[in-house]
């Protein structure tokens, strides 16, 4: 593990400050954190492939047309309506 990523590499070998540079670099440019990296090492040429966290999100459904994710922070008309919807299957 470097910098809390599970590495696996593949090839020659590269050091663990120089991979870490690496590391650091693509992790300066995601909004996610990197989880795993594969890395390939072929001479001067190194490849990594990399696996970030699952990405959080947030359920939309359409409900009594509106978009919403949730209906806890609807005023009590909006839930009456709800409430008073007819559903047809």
């Amino acid at each position: 593990m470097i910098n809390n990523v599970q590495v696996t590499i593949e090839g020659n070998e590269i050091s663990n400050e120089e991979l870490s540079i690496y590391l650091m670099q693509i992790q300066s440019k995601q909004k996610r954190k990197i989880i795993k990296a594969n890395v390939n090492v072929d001479g001067e040429h190194v490849d990594i492939n990399y696996m970030l966290e699952q990405a959080p999100f947030e359920r939309i459904r359409r409900i009594t047309g509106y978009l919403v994710g949730t209906t806890e922070r609807w005023n009590n008309a909006k839930q009456a309506e709800l409430k008073d919807r007819v559903r047809h299957n």
